[in-house]
């Protein structure tokens, strides 16, 4: 598969199957790959009845690699979700939230689909005119 580990889409696979989507049935799951670092992190969506309460599965994923390693920049990031056959790419506040983690714009963002096959963007193309927060911070 290309420069992703293989054993990415089997992780997405098992943790999709546990996502917990029982309002709007979009089960999405996703990997983080911390450069230098083998280990993959990964995350699902969690539904809520105040939607505003939902977890989405990339802001799992980071969230889970943080607890784990602490702040860390990422290498890739892997997505799984949507109907049979579909693609899809992270929600804007995910975008955003994957940003945060990145050290450059050309961080792979993989969008597979559930019979494996996957779609190569980066972050800097899901999210051309970035909040740079961090260098935002720094006029002031």
């Amino acid at each position: 598969m290309s420069d992703l580990p293989k054993e990415a889409f089997e992780i997405l696979k098992q943790v999709n199957a546990k996502a917990y989507a029982p309002y709007s049935g979009f089960k999405v799951s996703a990997v983080v790959k911390v450069k230098g670092d083998d280990t993959l992190y990964s995350g699902n969506n969690v539904e809520n009845a105040v939607n505003g309460a939902s977890v989405c599965a990339e802001r799992s994923a980071i969230s889970h690699m943080v607890s784990q390693t602490g702040a860390k920049p990422l290498e890739w990031v892997a997505v799984l979700g949507g109907k049979s056959g579909e693609k899809v790419a992270p929600c804007g506040v995910c975008r955003q939230v994957i940003f945060e983690f990145c050290e450059d714009i050309d961080v792979p963002v993989y969008m597979f689909a559930d019979d494996g096959s996957f779609e190569k963007t980066t972050i800097g193309d899901l999210l051309p005119m970035a909040y740079k927060g961090k260098d935002f911070l720094k006029n002031y």
